[in-house]
């Protein structure tokens, strides 16, 4: 796991971006942060698994909500600090707030718009 890990250029706090892009449309569904033993773990398991900055803890993605993240490939950009998880997302739901993806708002030219409905509440999620 060494190969895995060494290529990466992890930040001063040891961590590197990671972008989750649904596997067939393309469309980005997050952005988290990765550290070794979160890279590792995805690697191991298949799924994915991110760094919590604001809690200080590992965390498998879905592992509340039943939205897991399943990795269907796995890419390290050219300059070893940002990674891109191509996802098969489980019930279509990526964000906590129960859309889609985390990047349901859109710029009109002055102001942000919600473009994306809820598919289940947060309540609904997280009983």
């Amino acid at each position: 796991m060494t190969a895995l890990t060494d290529a990466v250029k992890w930040n001063a706090d040891g961590l590197v971006c990671a972008v989750a892009q649904d596997h067939i449309s393309k469309q980005v569904l997050m952005v988290a942060w990765m550290n070794a033993e979160a890279l590792r773990r995805t690697v191991e398991t298949g799924f994915a698994h991110y760094y919590s900055r604001s809690r200080q803890t590992q965390w498998k993605k879905g592992e509340q909500s039943g939205h897991l993240q399943k990795v269907r490939a796995l890419h390290l950009d050219c300059d070893g600090d940002a990674l891109v998880l191509l996802i098969e997302q489980s019930g279509g739901i990526a964000c906590h707030t129960g859309r889609a993806t985390c990047f349901y708002r859109e710029w009109d030219g002055t102001a942000w718009q919600t473009r994306l409905p809820v598919l289940k509440t947060e309540q609904e999620i997280y009983r």
